[in-house]
């Protein structure tokens, strides 16, 4: 993966798995946040793994000049809307299946009211909205607390306790949608993804962008899970045949734990430049157990060491990044 076009092309590349799925799936798809940082590469994913069997609706306010137009073109039933105005909200068509890709995260400091508004009150608002759909709404592991780096990772049955006011609000989604799917037997999916990376954004871009600057690495957070975003975006929508009332939890990332430190020298050694390492690793981190997603949908295609290499190559060639820093290292859930 070299370009943008071909690293497009193989996030939204399905695997037999997902079009099987999607083919026991009744009704039409929605995605919510379609132009936002993965909705693009899900709908173009959804389109390719249904193969023009379903209606595949983005919605977004589409502020990237030309996705909108470049969605229809592929075969997407696009719909330019704020799912935050009531009347957007209630005019979107009734579709039996919904991705909920819609949150805040970047910015959120000193801006805690609109992270509140978007992560926890507009959630229920789509919830109530489509109550008689099936929905997989995108959640996080940060409503989980620290935890042993021994530990192998917070599970599903972990109980929640989140680490500053954005991961507080994420646990309000989740707890929003619960009183809905409870009070209306609507069927959901909670869906708590950690560390997704492609090239473009992630733990590794971090990591490579400090090694090229030599920015020093804080190895206080000094294990991670990283997750292939092309996985992320299939699960997502294979978690829709398991979303379920009470809500079906399910932890999203990679089967393994990455030592920071390690995954530094790796992409120090394939880009050329020795990263610079300060202080030592904190016995806790921020960690997620997701075997339940492995044995449901099996391993990602790709293994760390693909994605570092890859990672590698691209920073070094300077391809286009997203710019949004993950700031993986914030131990106090600032972001």
């Amino acid at each position: 993966m070299r370009t943008v076009s071909e690293l497009e092309e193989r996030l939204a590349r399905p695997s037999a798995g997902l079009v099987d799925d999607l083919a026991r799936l009744d009704g039409d798809i929605m995605i919510l946040g379609a132009g936002g940082k993965l909705g693009p590469s899900l709908v173009r994913l959804a389109l390719n793994a249904t193969r023009g069997g379903k209606r595949v609706v983005a919605v977004s306010r589409f502020s990237e000049p030309g996705l909108a137009d470049a969605l229809a073109s592929e075969g997407a039933t696009v719909v330019s809307a704020d799912v935050a105005d009531e009347a957007a909200l209630r005019d979107l068509p009734d579709v039996e299946n919904v991705v909920f890709l819609v949150g805040a995260k970047f910015g959120t400091q000193g801006a805690e009211h609109a992270t509140w508004f978007t992560n926890s009150y507009l959630p229920g608002r789509v919830a109530d909205r489509f109550r008689h759909s099936r929905i997989a709404a995108l959640s996080t592991g940060n409503v989980y607390p620290l935890t042993p780096v021994t530990s192998g990772g917070a599970t599903e049955e972990t109980k929640p306790d989140p680490v500053g006011e954005y991961a507080m609000s994420c646990l309000g989604r989740e707890r929003v949608m619960e009183h809905f799917s409870e009070k209306y037997g609507t069927r959901l999916a909670l869906i708590r993804l950690n560390y997704a990376v492609e090239m473009r954004y992630g733990v590794l871009v971090d990591l490579a962008q400090k090694i090229v600057a030599g920015e020093p690495i804080d190895l206080a957070t000094g294990q991670v899970n990283v997750v292939w975003q092309g996985y992320a975006n299939e699960v997502t929508l294979r978690a829709l045949l398991h979303a379920d009332a009470p809500p079906y939890l399910l932890n999203l990332t990679g089967p393994e734990l990455i030592s920071v430190r390690q995954a530094a020298r790796d992409l120090g050694r394939a880009i050329g430049k020795e990263p610079i390492l300060v202080g030592e690793e904190a016995p806790t981190a921020l960690l997620s157990n997701a075997g339940r997603c492995h044995r449901l949908f099996g391993y990602p295609e790709l293994t760390p060491a693909e994605l570092i290499e890859h990672t590698a190559r691209w920073v070094s060639d300077g391809g286009p990044l997203l710019g949004k820093p993950t700031k993986f290292e914030r131990r106090d859930g600032r972001f």
